[in-house]
């Protein structure tokens, strides 16, 4: 019953962490990489695709991707969906090859993507903290029903708050990572 409950909890707050590691990945640094252009969608054959599914992605060097569409006809499509995305990015087509040159990032757009880190970083924190409750008060509803006595009740706890502790190190350490990558030129 406990291990259930502090199983589940684990689980939970590993996907989690998984979240802000795929949050972390959205967010540029100086450096291209493939997972830059994961949220746009081409249309293809009147279906929304991801831009994998209908081309390869390479890093080409550390500012530039390049994108191989599988089909010809793809070329224009994708041009047009990297344009239309947020991301600020500039297309060059060469044949049947496209080009996306990153630009370097200024010292205020660093600064600023350092806020987003932290933010995203702290909602993580405060899933983890309320993964933590759900827990405890099911450990809460055991003891109230009988099921468990008051000392393993406490134990359950405290492991519990040690699982926390663990995996709020593990979020301040993927966000020191992501800082220093975002701060360095």
């Amino acid at each position: 019953m406990i291990n259930d409950i502090q199983q589940s909890a684990a689980t939970r707050m590993g996907k989690s962490i998984d979240a802000l590691k795929h949050e972390f990945s959205k967010i540029r640094t100086g450096r291209a990489h493939p997972s830059l252009l994961d949220q746009i969608t081409v249309s293809y054959y009147g279906t929304e695709s991801s831009l994998s599914q209908v081309a390869n992605i390479a890093v080409e060097d550390s500012r530039t991707l390049t994108i191989t569409p599988w089909e010809k006809g793809m070329v224009q499509a994708i041009e047009k969906a990297i344009l239309k995305s947020d991301l600020g990015l500039n297309p060059a087509t060469n044949g049947m090859v496209i080009r996306v040159p990153l630009p370097s990032l200024t010292e205020e757009r660093r600064r600023s993507l350092v806020k987003v880190v932290k933010h995203e970083a702290e909602n993580s924190r405060v899933a983890i903290r309320n993964i933590r409750r759900d827990a405890n008060s099911e450990i809460k509803d055991s003891l109230k029903e009988k099921l468990i006595s008051e000392d393993e009740a406490r134990i359950a706890e405290e492991k519990i708050q040690k699982l926390t502790d663990q995996f709020v190190k593990d979020v301040e350490k993927l966000l020191e990572a992501k800082e220093a990558d975002l701060l360095s030129l």
